[in-house]
């Protein structure tokens, strides 16, 4: 045994080894050197306390930034990210020594500014400080206005930030890339009588000369750029406390009557995520900002604990927002609340892995919907999300899931419906095949591994087939790592010893490339379900052909329940028993079966008659989302068959017929009680019977239109942009004028843009032109006018396209910079005009990057295939209307 000499001796050098310093350890580079960068890997920052004085009026900020940094390699100069931002002086000091001045470059092209001292800087930690100045945007691009009328009509300005994806870089000289995370701490001195808000609570606030004021906010946990915010304005915040964290909505002063749908989601939405996760959220508190305008590129936006939102699809106006825009409140919420833990507490290494945050989010709003509010029928609006996402999917022009992104145009046009809607369609796909028990686990097991730091999709499927999905990640690899849809063709179906049987067959769907993909197509490891009026059953194709065998002899539906990423292509008599089992067919699957059906038809793969039969076997009294979807159907093939009078005459009287009698038992205005999707289906019903000039519905619109010209409050609010758009459609020249009288009139900040957007949806081109001279001027506003546009787009498409080119300079300052070369695939989505192809590669030679054209080409490539097809599909929807007369 030891004697106490021994331990005193012990204890006395132990003391003193402790009172010694410590040999500094050497800095450790945190960033993945594996991940793409577009700055050198020689520092990393740790921490950024920045301090910002707006001038909202001259339009312009000034700061300063210390940012503490390790330096990791020996190099005697630093890069990093700067766009719009002036330097006027940097210093770079480390304890003992004196300050560095720097000599500073910047880099308009790459967006850097590179900061070169007159010796080699050593590994070690070292404080950057930086002053600069900057501008505040007038579209949502890094520190930007909105200006609107108050309640009392005067003019007024807030400020918000936008900076995903590479616009923090515009706000503050940073290592503006997602892989670099750092604490945060803001300062900003505004005028004393706005409320300043960012992602964590204010820390303090403190008065300032000159009637400001400045506001500290607390240090931010460990994030990337793109996920700090900030906003200042005249604003009003309500709140509820969930547990021990404060939720809250921030609007302009005025509006907090209309934020009470918006803060009972938000209360409901934490508790569900916090579990569902198994991660609480940690911030203490999760503010959504709502701001009035609107952008071309995005309606909200995840900042960590201060999500952005546009007033619109925020704010519940009972003077013009709908049932559909109520429910998009909900979505749009649990979108952006899912953020905080997929996006801001596990953030994806790189804009390739995008859809980890975007897919993941559209897949949990869904599920989140669904959870709260199953009359809402949301598995429906899965398979149009779905359908949204094969439509881009189908062509040459598209990109894996997890894409290859090196440029910032790139990663501005990362955000599409790949991204989004394949992401979410291939995850719902890999949770029906794992069990929500399983795939939640391994969520769960994702989010605690990963916390505060950076992933990769593999990292995803590592940790969920952990969890015991065996088998996920094979299957994952296959729908993430390429493009593409598989094409299942079924074999005649047989029974066999009381079992349906049939060979799926597998092949690559392509709207674009049919016979390069059909002898060279990718292939799949597809989770197939399949149902013959009894229980389901699940293969998984392997090779080119698998044999499927259901419980029960019946009418074989392939994809039951539509989870799965695939088209359907049957045999001609198999398709022949859907249409007559459309009508006992759950929602969900008359739904898929239609839009699956229609777009095999559309291109090729089979006759129109084959789509049209199953079209023509929806009950007219089906579920109110599967209605709907038929109705629309119905408008797009008569929009198809443009040139031919009978055929769109048929259509027309078709859809009366059918439809007129539903809208009369629903009523022309709301019902108390009614259910949501009722709601809906008549703004539906009434935009569609308006387009055909159904005489009851055009009667009722003129008689609306003549009350609200008298009182503002005639039509009820959740109908008023329905019917004004009715009347905006088929608009002479004084009603026309009459919208855009009671337009300048409005101070309503939705109303207002809501009028003049229905400005540009008139039929007549005359009037049209004057919508787009409108758009323009200074009169909508700033953020309303690319808006005005993109509504003229749809129904006078070249004629939009044709005027923005000839005002390319003055329409790009209306527009995000992210959403320039995204809005022109926007204005030409309703055209299948051929003659707009030598258009739109003119504008992309002219003014993207051959890297930066993917969103045009996609609208190229859409045109062509549609343009292609629309013969044979006119002359054989001709033929089946005159077979099938109604």
């Amino acid at each position: 045994m030891e004697t106490a000499l021994k331990i005193v001796a012990a204890l006395l050098a132990s003391a003193i080894a402790a009172a010694a310093p410590a040999p500094a350890a050497p800095p450790v580079d945190t960033v993945d050197t594996s991940v793409t960068t577009q700055l050198p890997r020689t520092a990393v920052p740790r921490h950024y306390a920045i301090d910002i004085t707006t001038h909202a009026a001259k339009l312009a900020f000034g700061g300063t930034v210390a940012i503490d940094i390790d330096v990791v390699a020996p190099a005697n100069s630093l890069t990093l990210n700067a766009a719009d931002l002036t330097i006027s002086a940097a210093r770079l000091t480390r304890s003992g020594n004196a300050p560095l001045a720097a000599a500073v470059t910047t880099d308009t092209a790459a967006q850097t500014a590179t900061f070169t001292f007159d010796r080699q800087l050593t590994p070690g930690p070292y404080r950057l400080t930086i002053d600069y100045a900057g501008k505040i945007n007038t579209q949502a691009t890094g520190l930007f206005a909105l200006d609107y009328k108050d309640k009392a009509g005067k003019d007024a300005r807030a400020l918000y930030t936008q900076f995903e994806a590479p616009d923090a870089r515009r706000f503050v000289p940073s290592w503006d890339e997602p892989d670099y995370k750092a604490t945060f701490d803001l300062s900003v001195n505004v005028p004393a009588d706005h409320m300043a808000v960012s992602n964590m609570p204010a820390a303090s606030s403190r008065a300032l000369p000159n009637g400001l004021k400045k506001v500290s906010f607390q240090r931010t946990p460990v994030m990337s750029t793109y996920l700090l915010f900030l906003a200042a304005g005249d604003f009003e915040r309500v709140t509820k406390r969930v547990g021990d964290k404060e939720v809250g909505i921030v609007m302009t002063r005025g509006n907090a009557d209309k934020a009470g749908f918006a803060l009972d989601a938000e209360a409901q939405l934490l508790p569900y995520f916090d579990d569902y996760f198994g991660t609480p959220y940690p911030l203490p508190k999760l503010d959504n900002v709502a701001g009035p305008g609107q952008s071309q590129f995005f309606g909200a936006m995840e900042n960590w604990g201060a999500i952005f939102t546009f007033e619109y699809a925020l704010l519940n106006d009972s003077a013009i927002t709908t049932e559909a825009q109520r429910q998009s409140i909900f979505s749009i919420e649990a979108h952006e609340m899912a953020h905080q833990w997929f996006g801001d507490l596990v953030t994806m290494a790189w804009w390739d892995d995008l859809w980890l945050n975007e897919g993941f989010a559209s897949w949990m709003e869904n599920k989140a919907t669904r959870h709260f509010h199953p009359d809402w029928q949301a598995d429906i609006d899965r398979i149009g999300s779905r359908e949204a996402a094969m439509a881009l999917d189908s062509l040459n022009s598209t990109h894996p899931v997890v894409q290859q992104v090196r440029t910032v145009e790139q990663a501005n046009q990362a955000f599409d419906a790949i991204s989004y809607n394949k992401g979410e369609a291939v995850i719902s796909m890999l949770e029906d095949f794992a069990g929500e028990d399983v795939w939640r686990a391994g969520i769960q097991r994702y989010m605690k591994t990963h916390a505060y730091r950076n992933t990769r999709t593999r990292d995803l499927w590592t940790a969920v087939e952990a969890a015991g999905a065996a088998g996920l990640t094979a299957i994952a690899g296959d729908f993430t790592t390429q493009p593409g849809i598989p094409l299942i063709a079924v074999g005649q179906s047989r029974c066999v010893n009381g079992s349906t049987v049939a060979t799926l067959t597998q092949a690559q769907f392509s709207a674009d490339k049919r016979a390069e993909v059909a002898a060279r197509p990718l292939a799949w490891r597809v989770p197939v379900k399949a149902s013959a009026g009894g229980a389901a059953t699940q293969v998984v194709t392997s090779g080119p052909t698998t044999t499927l065998t259901v419980p029960s002899c019946g009418t074989l539906l392939v994809n039951a329940g539509q989870t799965g990423y695939f088209r359907t292509l049957y045999a001609p008599a198999d398709v022949r028993a859907l249409q007559a089992a459309v009508p006992a067919l759950a929602p969900v699957d008359q739904y898929g079966l239609l839009s699956d059906q229609l777009a095999l038809s559309t291109v090729g793969y089979q006759p129109m008659a084959a789509a049209l039969g199953v079209l023509a076997a929806v009950p007219a009294d089906a579920t109110a989302k599967v209605t709907a979807g038929a109705v629309l159907a119905w408008d797009d093939l008569h929009d198809l068959m443009d040139g031919d009078t009978a055929a769109q005459a048929a259509i027309a009287a078709r859809a009366q017929r059918l439809y007129a009698p539903r809208l009369r038992q629903l009523g022309f205005v709301p019902r108390p009680g009614e259910p949501a999707v009722d709601a809906v289906l008549r703004e539906t019903l009434i935009a569609s019977l308006g387009r055909y000039r159904d005489p009851a519905t055009m009667a009722e619109s003129q008689r609306l239109f003549a009350a609200w010209q008298a009182d503002a409050d005639a039509i009820p609010g959740s109908l008023k942009a329905t019917w004004l758009r009715t009347i905006a459609v088929n608009a002479d020249a004084a009603t026309w004028d009459t919208i855009r009288a009671k337009a300048r009139a409005t101070t309503g900040t939705v109303e207002r843009a809501t009028l003049y957007r229905l400005l540009g949806s008139t039929r007549d081109e005359a009037l049209a032109r004057r919508a787009l001279d409108v758009a323009i001027s200074d009169e909508p506003g700033k953020t309303v006018s690319s808006a005005m546009i993109a509504a003229v787009a749809t129904r006078h498409p070249r004629l939009a396209v044709d005027f923005v080119i000839a005002h390319l300079d003055q329409i790009n300052q209306l527009i995000d910079v992210a959403g320039r070369s995204s809005f022109m695939q926007r204005l030409v989505e309703s055209s299948r005009d051929a003659a707009l192809i030598p258009v739109l590669e003119r504008y992309a030679a002219a003014n993207l990057a051959e890297s930066d054209r993917q969103s045009v080409q996609q609208s190229i490539d859409r045109i062509r295939v549609e343009s292609a097809q629309g013969s044979r599909i006119r002359t054989e929807t001709a033929a089946w209307l005159r077979a099938n007369p109604l």
